[in-house]
């Protein structure tokens, strides 16, 4: 589109398409309407209710990804643009479900097999992550050979593990029968921040979460080690959720977070002070301490926009403000306000880095 100098002329972000045939299918739609040449002015049309009405706004340029905002593209990034900590994803066990268990299914379990309980980890998933529910899985990443012999019931696990790597059809998979110990990704920080892979559109923030090296992150995860209280401030503010909506992927409309495209290339605040960032570690753990009053409520139900508790949404209100002032003294009036502040502080900080790239 920029290569070719096609500009935007109208645009509708998206919004659920119906129709009155039986059965129909949930579809999610955009419309853009283009051409070589340019206009002063465009229609933008954004939904706030994906399955409400639009509201129309009269805008002077709508880019790729329906924001009146300069035109841009982002790419994939390896590593954060910022001096952020990394992102990775969490580990894919390849077991086919032989070392995974419920509480019910690790007592059991256990049971017959006493000696396992040292090798059993809480596992974070995405599902019961959110819905506040419990998961557990064998971690024989330091096991023993003695260890391992002396419990029979775990080796018929491994046996398991191996001969369902060894069937299947893809290398990928039959390569990692020579290590049926362990899942194919083994890593285990000493603490984390967790996101969700995918969430509903329907939260304002995409609820993430602390933990430590006794809990093993899973591949429906994405995990930032080491990650700081003022890390977890920023990504659950309205900022970072503006960002969100404009460059992550969608699973139907839920968000599809990705690591190369949303996190590596998210503008940090530029060189803010001591003091706004003690602010958002302050806030940020008020919101932490607001969830902790409600231990029977899954982040599901705290997050609801129907059932969010008022404590915790005045939470995040000033989250979101000491956010803000990360970025500017001024208020953000509006998201698209947001969003094209945004983009602009994308520009400024990989502006350096594609001209290197260029000369290179």
């Amino acid at each position: 589109m920029l290569k070719f100098d096609v500009k935007i002329h109208f645009a509708h972000t998206t919004f659920k398409w119906s129709n009155e045939a039986k059965g129909k299918a949930a579809v999610y739609c955009v419309i853009v309407g283009f051409a070589n040449y340019d206009i002063s002015q465009k229609r933008l049309f954004t939904y706030s209710d994906i399955k409400g009405e639009p509201t129309e706004l009269v805008v002077k340029n709508i880019n790729p990804y329906l924001a009146n905002a300069k035109d841009l593209v982002i790419t994939r990034q390896s590593k954060p643009i910022n001096d952020v900590p990394k992102m990775a994803f969490g580990n894919m066990p390849l077991d086919g479900g032989h070392f995974l268990f419920t509480d019910e299914e690790k007592k059991y379990f256990l049971l017959n097999e006493p000696k396992a309980k040292i090798f059993f980890k809480s596992l974070i998933s995405a599902r019961e992550f959110l819905n506040n529910r419990k998961r557990w899985c064998l971690w024989l990443v330091d096991i023993l050979p003695q260890e391992l012999k002396a419990m029979p019931k775990v080796l018929e696990r491994v046996e398991l593990v191996k001969a369902f790597r060894l069937s299947s059809i893809a290398p990928s998979t039959q390569k990692h029968a020579v290590t049926p110990t362990i899942f194919r990704d083994t890593h285990r920080p000493k603490s984390f921040i967790v996101v969700p892979r995918v969430s509903s559109d329907s939260r304002k923030y995409i609820p993430m979460g602390f933990f430590d090296h006794n809990s093993i992150v899973s591949d429906t995860m994405l995990a930032i080690p080491n990650g700081t209280l003022y890390n977890f401030g920023v990504l659950m503010s309205e900022m970072h959720m503006a960002w969100v909506k404009y460059t992550c992927g969608r699973l139907k409309s839920d968000y599809r977070y990705s690591k190369d495209i949303v996190y590596n290339n998210y503008p940090w605040p530029k060189e803010p002070s001591e003091k706004n960032k003690k602010k958002v570690e302050g806030k940020a753990q008020k919101v932490l301490d607001v969830r902790a009053e409600f231990p029977k409520s899954s982040l599901a139900d705290l997050y609801d926009p129907l059932t969010m508790p008022p404590k915790l949404v005045k939470a995040h209100q000033e989250l979101d403000k000491a956010v803000d002032l990360c970025y500017r003294p001024q208020a953000f009036a509006t998201e698209n306000a947001r969003i094209e502040f945004l983009f602009d502080l994308y520009n400024q900080y990989t502006a350096p880095l594609f001209n290197e790239k260029k000369k290179k």
